[in-house]
């Protein structure tokens, strides 16, 4: 899989009233991204209401979005937990299932220490065959992936990103020198895009591409092509839908 550029959605799960997944409203919402410019999809994140939801909907969402999607943009698949073995189990899963990546978020509750969290990211890197991204969000996890060991990572062959969704911009501004150029930033907050973008990243995994999924990608690729001025305006007309968008689980 070739380096995403852009706007990832963290793609929503519909349900019907009795709490079955709407594949119906599925296939709608993957229609709507690809026809307006989003460049990946992430399923199966929090977003996606993925702690509320089965093994079994997971392996089908999966399933069901690479078909839909059949090779247009890249379906990235959430595969994390707090247990190592786990997360290697589903994302050899997931990868049978055709996912082209995996999440893999830090160790929640466990604070890991050193080596037990290189191991987290490094041993499922090494059971599958697709590239693994990880997801640092120390407010909801309990704990910061430390930058250094985010350095030693990024010489993995098939760790080829972080979401960053620390909120921290001289922590993001530290793993941006420490990791080698081939090694991509996502932002994981809405309300940061462009600081991250300033820092060298390469696009966002978006809450907000649910509903503006072409302004989102415009955003990015605005300043990634240079108009810095015109991609600031833009962030700061959407951060009041940004934050409107947290005012509930």
């Amino acid at each position: 899989m070739e380096r995403i550029t852009g706007s990832i959605v963290a793609l929503i799960t519909p349900f019907t009233e009795d709490g079955a997944v709407n594949y119906e409203v599925l296939e709608q919402l993957i229609d709507f991204h690809l026809e307006n410019d989003t460049d990946a999809l992430l399923i199966l994140g929090t977003t996606s209401e993925s702690p509320t939801m089965t093994h079994e909907e997971d392996c089908e969402i999966c399933r069901f979005t690479v078909n839909q999607v059949n090779g247009r943009i890249p379906v990235i698949a959430s595969s994390g937990s707090n247990c190592t073995e786990t997360v290697i189990d589903k994302s050899l899963r997931l990868q049978e299932l055709g996912a082209d990546a995996v999440l893999n978020i830090s160790p929640y509750y466990n604070k890991a220490n050193d080596s037990g969290m290189y191991h987290h990211f490094a041993d499922v890197a090494d059971a599958i065959e697709i590239p693994e991204i990880i997801y640092n969000i120390p407010g909801r996890t309990g704990i910061n992936i430390k930058s250094s060991i985010i350095e030693e990572l990024a010489q993995h062959d098939r760790i080829i990103g972080i979401k960053e969704a620390s909120g921290n911009m001289s922590y993001i501004a530290e793993i941006a020198h420490l990791a080698n150029e081939n090694f991509a930033i996502y932002s994981g907050n809405d309300d940061m895009i462009l600081p991250v973008l300033s820092m060298g990243g390469s696009g966002v995994i978006s809450v907000i591409a649910n509903m503006m999924p072409k302004e989102t990608h415009d955003m990015v690729m605005t300043y990634l092509n240079g108009n810095a001025a015109a991609a600031t305006a833009e962030q700061l007309r959407l951060m009041p839908l940004i934050k409107d968008l947290f005012i509930e689980v």
